[in-house]
């Protein structure tokens, strides 16, 4: 399950857009981080991750953080700080489960590589998904998850929230601090909407006469929408957000995505859907946080992008990373696969496994050093940006070095623990920690 949330200028402390989302996928389904230079396009046809949409001239530099298999991305930016976030819904309006249109990870990548702003990112995606569809497979193992998408776009002056329902949409336009986690949020208030969208509803039977129209009510589904348990996600993260109203800062937004829900003595074995750093336990709670992105959007100077590049962001360090910029995250690790290698979000996770197996104990060797580390990194951002507008050099070499210093701390770490008598955890939770690892070659 996922979370997004997104911080207008107007709440935030220095006025700038801040953008963040947790991506919540199967525990062995690595996230890769992905740079895509801008270039001209020789093609005719773009291929998708089912099919092929008609390709343009050119498209513009991103930076992505996808799941490894899929042609599209769960979140990402582009060099104008263009900047969007997608996650599941579920809705009444039900797939053929044909693979006939596009998932919303190829929507949000197709309007990052086209568009330069938020409205033109909104038009973009809402004209696909009214031509296209979304009857397209967006899971990994589970070969039944295909689901509706709702989305979070913003720039540095202007956000939306998009919901969608098949080939219907409504979208409403961003005030103050705004989230959605996995549940329908519009209801009967919204700025745009899809042609026919209270017309489908009423010809389905969802809406009852004489009762104004409410999007939520109208197409929420609501087995898999509880499960989610996305009622709760949506309102601790508003809850958090809007309590710093004019002094939401990047700070602020990571720890909003590394909470969970239980306040003391927290263990992965309590883990549910409620946690928005989230940790998967079994067949009942089978998603973990494998990504997590962080953007402060700038309109003058370079938007820093914050991304772990690994699963748990409670347990990792947002890097910065800056558009334009070198491939940083390419050049110091490959890119990760469906058996645990040498990938830095493999690496990592071998060092996420070892600690979700002695939590408290293991938290204690390392997390003060950890939270100190990220607090310098955005010390340092914060020193670099106020001398001025950075060097494309200066950017690139603080965002290598914050890349090299995480992965070497994460093998001190890693062995620090290994000379301490450990803890482990519950028997049923080490034994499905066993066979996550099996089924990853993950020793």
């Amino acid at each position: 399950m996922s979370d997004t949330f997104i911080a207008v200028p107007e709440v935030t402390t220095n006025g700038n857009m801040i953008f963040g989302k947790n991506s919540g996928r199967e525990p062995n389904e690595a996230q890769a981080i992905m740079r895509i230079p801008a270039m001209d396009q020789e093609e005719d046809m773009l291929e998708c991750s089912y099919i092929k949409i008609p390709q343009v001239k050119t498209t513009y530099e991103v930076l992505l953080s996808r799941p490894f298999h899929m042609w599209g991305a769960e979140m990402g930016t582009n060099e104008f700080g263009l900047t969007i976030g997608n996650e599941a819904v579920f809705s009444k309006v039900k797939s053929d489960k044909k693979n006939a249109g596009l998932t919303g990870m190829d929507m949000l990548r197709v309007a990052l590589e086209r568009c330069k702003t938020a409205d033109e990112a909104l038009g973009m995606i809402t004209g696909l998904l009214e031509e296209y569809g979304q009857d397209a497979f967006g899971g990994y193992r589970n070969q039944n998850y295909y689901y509706n998408n709702s989305f979070i776009i913003a720039d540095s002056e202007k956000a939306w929230v998009l919901e969608t329902v098949g080939k219907q949409w409504a979208a409403q336009i961003v005030k103050g601090f705004r989230n959605i986690s996995n549940g329908y949020t519009i209801e009967e208030e919204f700025d745009l909407h899809s042609k026919d969208l209270m017309d489908f509803a009423s010809k389905n039977g969802w809406t009852k006469k004489g009762k104004s129209f409410n999007f939520r009510e109208a197409y929420s589904e609501w087995f898999y929408t509880r499960m989610s348990k996305s009622k709760i996600r949506q309102k601790k993260v508003a809850e958090f957000g809007n309590s710093y109203k004019g002094n939401f800062d990047v700070l602020r937004g990571i720890e909003i995505l590394s909470s969970h829900n239980q306040k003391d003595n927290f263990s992965p074995t309590m883990a549910n859907t409620s946690s928005i750093s989230m940790m998967a336990t079994g067949r009942l709670n089978p998603l973990q946080t494998t990504g997590s992105m962080l953007v402060e959007i700038r309109k003058d100077k370079p938007s820093t992008t914050w991304l772990t590049g690994t699963s748990l962001p409670c347990n990792s360090i947002f890097k910065p990373f800056f558009i334009p910029g070198n491939n940083i995250y390419e050049g110091l690790t490959k890119q990760p696969s469906s058996m645990a290698d040498e990938s830095f979000w493999w690496q990592s996770e071998r060092f996420n496994r070892l600690v979700l197996k002695h939590y408290q104990q293991a938290r204690k060797i390392y997390n003060t050093e950890r939270e100190k580390i990220q607090k310098d990194f955005i010390s340092k951002e914060k020193e670099i940006f106020a001398s001025g507008n950075p060097e494309v050099d200066t950017l690139n070499e603080f965002s290598e070095k914050s890349f090299t210093l995480h992965k070497k701390k994460i093998l001190e770490w890693k062995y620090q623990m290994g000379k301490q008598k450990l803890n482990s955890s519950s028997i049923f939770y080490t034994n499905y920690l066993k066979k996550l690892n099996r089924e990853a070659h993950l020793s």
